[in-house]
């Protein structure tokens, strides 16, 4: 037996203008809720002044703890310089820092010049020889070694040690002083470098084998990316004897450059210069080092 039930079309009209005023509240009561999300997810972050602080106001102390160290001891001497004195001097030197008044009388500009020149021949030489050299030796154990006593023997050495056998093969004070920083600086590069390839998981290295890799592929597809971070400590560390052996080396060999200044100097007895020297030395390391810790997050493969 079938039932049906019958409507008017009264009734029907006035179920359709409720349902579509049922949803006209929806829709509104919808869009009153999504706005203050929607305003909350565009209000702005309050700026970390307090992060900033911390970040900032140590540094500022330590270097007013040490300035005001220097006044106190130096409040009474005749000898060596005060901080106001030295800030003088300072300002007078950067005021002109690339005049020349001849090859031995060049403004401070210069001598950090032809510095950074013999420090990037040196350790670019150096990087170049001692990068694929430290692969070489992470690589085969063979010659790992018979290099690694040699290695261990020399590393050692002063830098000063390597600046006459330089002065003997080259006859000039520019490539013995390159080469002093070339010796010196390419020991860190070649055992960080083996250090990291011998750090390389065995496993990766078998599934090589199976795949039947070149050489040439297990090298730039599987060491390289696992040794950069090693390689770049190697880096690192190599270019901060770089610039510590060029200030030692351009100290005896004379010329144009920041250790040859800070030798005249003194020879002036101008204690004030070589103060600023000192700060312009560590200063210039300070952002070499900062460069190379940006290269090295910029292609690291974490």
């Amino acid at each position: 037996m079938v039932s049906a039930v019958f409507h008017s079309p009264l009734d029907a009209s006035e179920a359709l203008k409720a349902s579509k005023a049922a949803a006209a509240a929806a829709a509104s009561s919808s869009g009153a809720a999504a706005a203050p999300a929607k305003a909350v997810t565009a209000k702005a972050q309050p700026f970390d002044w307090s992060g900033l602080l911390l970040r900032v106001l140590p540094p500022l102390i330590g270097a007013g703890l040490l300035i005001g160290i220097w006044a106190l001891l130096t409040m009474n001497s005749t000898t060596f310089p005060t901080p106001a004195a030295t800030w003088t001097e300072a300002v007078k030197l950067f005021s002109d820092p690339f005049y020349q008044n001849g090859p031995n009388d060049q403004g401070l500009g210069w001598n950090i010049w032809f510095s950074l020149k013999r420090v990037a021949l040196g350790f670019g030489l150096a990087a170049l020889v001692g990068i694929p050299m430290g692969f070489i030796i992470g690589r085969f154990t063979f010659i790992s070694n018979m290099l690694n006593p040699i290695i261990s023997l020399l590393r050692p050495v002063s830098p000063l040690a390597w600046l006459p056998i330089g002065l003997m093969v080259f006859k000039s004070a520019d490539p013995a002083a390159i080469w002093t920083i070339f010796i010196c600086s390419i020991w860190p590069m070649i055992i960080n470098t083996a250090v990291g390839v011998q750090r390389v998981p065995e496993d990766y290295l078998n599934v090589a084998k199976v795949l039947n890799l070149s050489e040439w592929k297990i090298i730039t597809k599987i060491l390289f990316p696992s040794v950069l971070p090693y390689m770049l400590t190697g880096v690192r560390l190599s270019v901060g004897t770089a610039w510590l052996v060029i200030v030692a080396a351009e100290m005896l060999t004379g010329g144009v450059g920041i250790g040859f200044w800070v030798w005249d100097e003194w020879n002036n007895l101008n204690v004030a210069h070589i103060i600023i020297a000192i700060f312009v030395i560590g200063i210039v390391g300070l952002l070499l080092e900062q460069l190379l810790m940006m290269v090295a997050k910029r292609f690291s493969f974490e």
